[in-house]
Order: C-alpha cells, then sequence, then structure tokens
C-alpha cells in the first residue's frame, strides 16, 4: 500500500517532493532508499547527470528519482540543456531489452516484409486501431501482434482478443475486429485455449500497463506515433 500510496501522491504533485527527514545514509543511495522507503520495491537505482538524483526504476517500470541526502521522492521528466527527454530516452532503452521476452510463433503473423514489427494492442484502443491502419497500408512489413485488452477500460476487448485467437484465419478475424464490424454487434463465442493469459503475462513482465507498444526492427515505440514509424521503417 505504500507503493501506491506514494506513487499516487506524487503523480498529484508532478513537480513536488514527498518530504521525509534526511538520512544519514546518503552516500549509500541504495541504503539510503531503502531506509526511507522500506516498502517500495524497485528493479534499478541510476545516477542521473544531476549531481545527487538518482533514477529509480519500479518493478512496475515507473520512474521516480530519488535524493539521498534529503530523502525526498519526486517524479517528472529529466531534461537536457538540449531538448532531449532523458527519461523518455532511458526507459525506450529499457524496453527495447524486453523485446526478447516476447516469443514470436506464438504470435499472430500478419504480412512477410521485410521490416519486423512486434506490437501490444487492444482491439478497442483508439491508438491501436489508428497504428493498426498505418500498418495495414504498408506492404513491406511483417507484423507480430500480442493482444493485451484493458478490460478495465475497454469491457469487450477481452472477448474480442479471444474472438480473434480462436478463428480458424486470426489476420482476418483481427482485421474484422480492428474495423469495428463487432463494436455494435455481438461478438461469437469463442474457447478460450489460454494463449491470451500467456500474452498477458509476457505484457506484464516486459512492464507493459498500457496500449499500444511496439518494437520496430527491434526498436521500442510506445503509442501512436507514425513520424517515429516512419524513420524506423524507412531507415
Amino acid at each position: 500500500m505504500l507503493r501506491f500510496s506514494l506513487l499516487l501522491l506524487c503523480v498529484f504533485l508532478p513537480l513536488g517532493a514527498c518530504a521525509i527527514q534526511p538520512q544519514e545514509s546518503s552516500d549509500n543511495p541504495a541504503a539510503a532508499l531503502s531506509s526511507a522507503y522500506p516498502k517500495l520495491q524497485y528493479q534499478l537505482l541510476n545516477p542521473t547527470p544531476v549531481s545527487g538524483v538518482y533514477e529509480v526504476v519500479t518493478e512496475n517500470e515507473e520512474v521516480l528519482y530519488f535524493v539521498p541526502a534529503s530523502g525526498h521522492i519526486f517524479t517528472g521528466d529529466l531534461w537536457s540543456a538540449d531538448g532531449h527527454n532523458l527519461t523518455a530516452e532511458n526507459r525506450s532503452q529499457r524496453m527495447t531489452a524486453k523485446l526478447k521476452l516476447f516469443p514470436l510463433d506464438k504470435a499472430i503473423k500478419i504480412g512477410d516484409g521485410p521490416n519486423q514489427v512486434v506490437e501490444v494492442t487492444d482491439p478497442d484502443c483508439p491508438f491501436c486501431r489508428h497504428s493498426s491502419d498505418y500498418f495495414a497500408g504498408r506492404d513491406d512489413v511483417t507484423r507480430y501482434v500480442f493482444l493485451f485488452p484493458l478490460g478495465q477500460v475497454h469491457p469487450n476487448a477481452i472477448a474480442k482478443s479471444r474472438f480473434i485467437l480462436a478463428a480458424d484465419d486470426p489476420e482476418q478475424a483481427y482485421e474484422d475486429v480492428f474495423s469495428g464490424m463487432y463494436d455494435h454487434q455481438p461478438v461469437p463465442d469463442a474457447p478460450d485455449d489460454g494463449r491470451l493469459q500467456l500474452f498477458r503475462d509476457i505484457a506484464h513482465k516486459a512492464g507493459v500497463n498500457g496500449t499500444p507498444h511496439f518494437w520496430i526492427n527491434g526498436q521500442h515505440v510506445t503509442g501512436y506515433n507514425p513520424q517515429q514509424f516512419d524513420a524506423l521503417l524507412n531507415k
């Protein structure tokens, strides 16, 4: 509960700080962090270009910043003077390395072009659909689709995902669903072979908590970003 309370507080105060007493162990940032926030679970603690400030990557891939000398934690994006979003760049590098977690032989394969696109997508996410339209308009990609329905946000996405996976022609079923064919009519019943749960488990392990996510020729991209898609596919 402490972790979630801390994150919620910092989200509402993105430029503020959660104040605690200064830590005597400030020369050891890991010890200072554990002492100040003993229930905060994290996977990485890295120095930043800002002296005395450390990047904390939680188990859910959320990024916090910690000041050992004072014990403060704050959130937000760290930018360089030349306009680079260092927080976003570091996150992208970490997510790029997660590509190896996805078993491509289990994915829905669409196309046979020379560019590899691995996508984590929700059938009812509007940005996922925009992205799907973009890639459908190119004949130079091979897509490996992992369905990740956000059931709490899109209640029908789970049924649509199961329908796609159980179809005799998953590629056609994918296109039908993402075109909106089943937005205003019942989704046909489909058996659950466990593959959807496998996809969700993999996505959670990779730190995915929203959609869409893409790995284009190995490079991670989050969200619908056609300019970045173009740049990576047209190299």
